[in-house]
């Protein structure tokens, strides 16, 4: 391993891959390398692929997967992560573009290419804005039902090539599995067999001989097995078995989006789409598989390394590119060790185009689609589903909705995911819990404990938030205080511990104050003890400190009880049981001894 790079701090976020240069060695050179070969093999038929979804040339899916990716690596936070073209921004792309342009002409291609750039000007002033902290709204629970709805989603556009079926590709995955049901006795045996045959071999090669790249030993097994197929029973047209086809032989050639008013104009809103888009993705993708690789996101730097890539992406006939399920779920499984195997991947790509796209065309779609089936289970996060099924009904929720949203809708799944765990975070965090306690009877403690199974004084109320006093709260804080009057009259006076209080804003200090003057107007009195200086701070900047009173703000280790006892009703405490302060033993709140206790001590 070497020495770690002796940098200033803003030297690395200029340049974020000097943090991960450190790692690379030997050992790691041969992992990327590996992953890399890996990754760029399984790009050749999605490039071709998601191209023809866009609307674009074959060709420009192959250039989306090299420059962007290798500009993504250099300047994102993620280790695993691989740019490139993906299904839900080539369905955008094509659906922004066409109204203004026939498909797979020059000017369509030019819209695509400024689409392209604006995209990544986008990405690119979000991150340097720090805006990375909006990822930190997608929870845990969206990720991994996000990451499970998008692995069925790529086991099923495989489904086709697996099986040999007839589906038209975008189908929607409700209806891939009605059309495979239907088409059960359709299922090519030649096709299903090579397909099988590779998964079988990439799961018995990485259970029994884990130091081979099983992925690419079973491409190989499946490749040499349509081979054989083929001589044996006939070509394409009796077994059925296709192939990746013909690739271009050259590098990506350099090219310029349209930097026509009129097209800026056209791409500026869609562009806005795409962005927002493709930073779900991309950070989503990343923070999925680092919940695997252990690794921390840096959301603003990833936004910088994905405006970048497309910047960059779209001078070189590259559409635009976001963070690729297929490919960075790959480049995880073959073990990639740094963001080199994404540069290596793309540098692999190149050289098959340049040397061998000849036999790269030879691949068996039916080998790819095995792979991909491989790829696919393992991105399921059965542990963590497992788990969250378990410890909470809410999440739970937040789960099915994602995982359900995604298999119906990619882009809208994990809006909606989102959206839900946000409208359950806000539901929590409407109704801290409001504890009713009691001093610590400890005689040398300054702590409160829960008041169940203890007595409480009949005139004071003691009760512990936990939570934040905001406008979200203030209802469910505020009608709390009032079922105090309800249920014990008497109970005039109420000390809150807001040691568990961490924030209040305007509209809880209106209210804390309001109950305050209610309280004062009934003969009692709103206390707080153990207020935080930040809970202070708001409360000095405005006219509520001197409504509520300094004398009724108690600091740590104060006993707020010396200063309320002598306001108490002493007709009440004459006859009160409880006694739980030391004052009560002593005398009553008039100063007048008790009798009953002053004789049982004589």
């Amino acid at each position: 391993m070497n020495t770690p790079l002796a940098c200033p701090l803003w030297l690395y976020k200029l340049l974020p891959f000097l943090r991960w240069w450190p790692m690379v060695d030997r050992s790691t050179l041969r992992a990327d390398g590996i992953a890399g070969i890996t990754g760029a093999l399984i790009v050749l038929p999605q490039g071709v692929a998601f191209a023809t979804i866009a609307g674009l040339p074959p060709e420009y899916g192959l250039y989306a997967a090299m420059i962007p990716a290798i500009i993504a690596a250099m300047f994102g936070s993620s280790w695993h992560l691989v740019s490139g073209p993906t299904t839900a921004i080539s369905i955008a792309l094509f659906a922004s573009v066409s109204p203004f342009a026939v498909p797979g002409t020059q000017d369509f291609i030019g819209l695509a290419l400024t689409l392209t750039l604006l995209t990544g000007v986008f990405q690119l002033l979000l991150g340097l804005a720090r805006m990375g902290s909006l990822v930190n709204f997608i929870s845990h629970t969206v990720v991994i039902g996000f990451t499970a709805g998008a692995a069925l989603l790529i086991a099923a556009s495989q489904m086709r090539n697996f099986f040999g079926i007839d589906i038209p590709r975008g189908t929607p995955f409700f209806e891939i599995l009605k059309l495979f049901v239907l088409n059960l006795h359709h299922i090519n045996p030649y096709v299903a067999g090579v397909a099988g045959l590779t998964l079988v071999t990439g799961i018995a090669c990485k259970k029994l001989l884990p130091k081979l790249p099983y992925m690419i030993v079973a491409m190989i097994v499946g490749s040499l097995a349509a081979l054989a197929i083929k001589l044996h029973f006939g070509g394409v047209e009796v077994t059925g078995i296709k192939t990746v086809g013909a690739l271009p032989a050259q590098l990506p050639p350099i090219s310029h989006p349209n930097f026509s008013l009129e097209a800026i104009q056209h791409m500026v809103f869609p562009a806005l789409v795409v962005t927002m888009l493709a930073l779900t993705e991309a950070v989503s993708i990343g923070r999925s598989i680092a919940v695997k690789s252990e690794q921390r996101i840096d959301g603003n730097q990833e936004f910088i390394g994905q405006g970048l890539s497309n910047i960059f992406g779209s001078f070189f006939s590259g559409y635009a590119a976001s963070g690729s399920f297929n490919r960075s779920g790959v480049n995880y499984a073959s073990g990639a060790r740094t963001p080199l195997a994404a540069v290596f991947a793309s540098i692999s790509l190149v050289l098959v185009l340049l040397l061998v796209a000849p036999l790269a065309a030879y691949l068996p779609n039916a080998a790819m689609a095995g792979i991909l089936f491989l790829v696919a289970w393992g991105l399921i996060d059965f542990h963590h589903i497992s788990s969250i099924s378990k410890a909470s009904r809410a999440e739970t929720v937040v789960l099915a909705v994602t995982l359900i949203g995604t298999l119906i809708d990619l882009e809208k799944g994990i809006f909606f995911g989102i959206l839900l765990s946000l409208m359950f975070y806000l539901y929590r965090t409407s109704r801290p819990q409001v504890q009713a306690v009691v001093p610590d009877p400890e005689p040398d403690s300054y702590h409160y404990i829960d008041a169940a199974d203890h007595p409480e004084c009949p005139q004071i109320k003691m009760i512990r938030v936990n939570g934040s006093i905001f406008f979200g709260a203030v209802d469910h804080i505020q009608q709390s205080l009032q079922e105090i009057d309800a249920q014990e009259p008497n109970q005039k006076h109420v000390v809150l511990v807001a040691s568990g209080v961490n924030f209040i804003d305007i509209a809880g200090a209106e209210m804390l104050t309001q109950e305050a003057r209610r309280r004062e107007k009934i003969g009692g009195g709103l206390y707080f003890y153990r207020v935080k200086d930040s809970v202070c701070s708001t409360l000095r900047k405005g006219p509520y400190i001197a409504d509520i009173g300094h004398e009724n703000i108690f600091p740590p280790k104060a006993r707020p009880i010396e200063a309320i006892y002598p306001r108490l009703d002493s007709e009440i405490c004459r006859t009160c049981q409880a006694q739980i302060f030391p004052q009560c033993k002593i005398a009553l709140p008039n100063g007048q001894a008790r009798v009953e206790n002053m004789s049982r001590l004589a």
